[in-house]
């Protein structure tokens, strides 16, 4: 596959040339453009894949530079938009008028690459069959679910508990059968044991008090398509001999019924249980479990896929939009709020990331979703007396912030203040009053 080509727009060489070069690694075709006109004249004749352009440039700026094409009618790629903290208010404006994304400088390659490597995903899925995941992993099980569509051999589906085993098996289903086909799905764990044998196998009319009329099973009405069986390590016993004895004969028996009803379908399960460890334990049939365990795909769990966190994440904001209020402006995740999703440990997987995207999709009263509508945990309350005024509390918080802001920008007051939305003279009275110096350096040669 040829190498996506990506146009930067960036002046700053101090800057730019890094960045093109940690692209280039990567496997990006860069070229970097270093002033607005070159750029233009380049976007105008050239069909790059995607564009990462700096908002302000010498002599005119980014958003001239998106406007000015669209405008002309243009066909844009995909732009990123890269904007200091004063600048993100024009970012927004420029999502608004079709921009794909921006980046607060100063920010981590990573974030960078998560965010390109989101969005080559999505491009690539736009015509095609949805896709799993982004990650080398999940590629990796595409490849191997591609190989197994032309077979109905067993395949027996691992990993935690909301990793996506039954998206695989979904995925697996409609890979091999193109036409509909039924997939019936049924969790072993949710169901009680006393029902397990009537839902798995159906029942005649009368078999027991209450059977009104007949019933076909989950097994039966998988018949031509797919039975897929959810946490099968926690199938009783009794049912899993009656499972195994199916799956060799290709034949069911309703409950209350005299004769054997011939069923085919392909056989998918999952489980989050070591299973071999069950089978040892002898809660589980050695036998079943030869017959389901063909071909084993491991799911593994968000943590180890960290490249799937951002393009999960945009997905669900795009789906939760889309079903929601007519009125409902798009959402979009903040650079910190991001960082946040990267840096989580993520225990409940995919599930809990949807859940998460959903609470903040909800809770969001701006079309930005940033770090504090993502998680409601909040840090254990100690009863311990506070040990600072108020007043001083404050101060000491003001003081931190502030320094952290002129570190920044390499002690320079001007750009710290317009940082800051304060004037510099504001800048320097804070400064002189929270006693906040920089060594031997003094206003003058700030």
């Amino acid at each position: 596959m040829a190498a996506k080509r990506l146009c930067l727009i960036e002046d700053d060489e101090i800057m730019g040339g890094p960045l093109a070069l940690r692209l280039e690694l990567e496997g990006y075709s860069c070229d970097w453009f270093k002033s607005g006109r070159a750029a233009l004249a380049a976007l105008r004749k050239t069909p790059y894949d995607m564009v990462l352009s700096d908002i302000l440039l010498p002599r005119t700026s980014g958003e001239a530079i998106y406007t000015t094409l669209l405008e002309e009618g243009v066909k844009l790629p995909p732009f990123i938009f890269m904007t200091g903290h004063g600048s993100v208010d024009q970012a927004v404006r420029l999502l608004k008028l079709g921009a794909v994304d921006y980046l607060t400088k100063p920010f981590e390659p990573e974030l960078l690459l998560a965010k390109l490597h989101a969005l080559e995903a999505c491009g690539e899925t736009d015509a095609g069959l949805d896709s799993l995941g982004i990650s080398p992993a999940m590629r990796g099980i595409e490849d191997l679910l591609r190989r197994l569509a032309s077979s109905d051999t067993s395949v027996l589906i691992t990993g935690e508990s909301g990793v996506g085993k039954e998206v695989v098996a979904l995925r697996l289903h409609s890979l091999r059968h193109r036409e509909p086909r039924p997939f019936v799905a049924i969790n072993c764990a949710a169901l009680p044991e006393a029902l397990m044998e009537t839902e798995l196998f159906g029942h005649e009319k009368g078999a027991y008090t209450g059977a009104a009329s007949a019933k076909s099973g989950l097994l039966e009405q998988a018949d031509g398509g797919t039975l897929f069986l959810d946490e099968i390590g926690d199938m009783p016993a009794a049912m899993q001999a009656k499972l195994l004895r199916a799956l060799q004969t290709r034949q069911i028996r309703r409950l209350g019924g005299g004769g054997d009803i011939p069923v085919d379908f392909r056989l998918m399960a999952a489980t989050h249980q070591d299973l071999r460890l069950k089978v040892e334990q002898g809660q589980f049939r050695e036998d079943l479990y030869y017959r389901i365990h063909v071909i084993q795909v491991r799911v593994p769990p968000l943590r180890e896929r960290h490249e799937d966190i951002l393009w999960l994440a945009r997905r669900f904001l795009a789906r939760g939009g889309a079903t929601g209020s007519v009125n409902e402006p798009p959402r979009m995740l903040s650079p910190a709020a991001e960082r946040q999703l990267l840096t989580h440990p993520w225990p409940g997987n995919v599930r809990q990331l949807k859940h998460v995207i959903e609470r903040a999709r909800v809770l969001a009263r701006q079309p930005l979703i940033t770090p504090e509508l993502l998680f409601d945990d909040s840090p254990p309350e100690t009863g311990d007396t506070p040990d600072l005024a108020l007043g001083d509390w404050i101060a000491n918080q003001e003081r931190g912030y502030i320094q952290r802001a002129l570190e920044a920008n390499d002690w320079r007051v001007q750009d710290t203040a317009k940082l800051l939305c304060i004037s510099r003279k504001t800048l320097w009275e804070k400064m002189k009053r929270l006693e906040i110096q920089r060594g031997v350096e003094s206003p003058g040669n700030i």
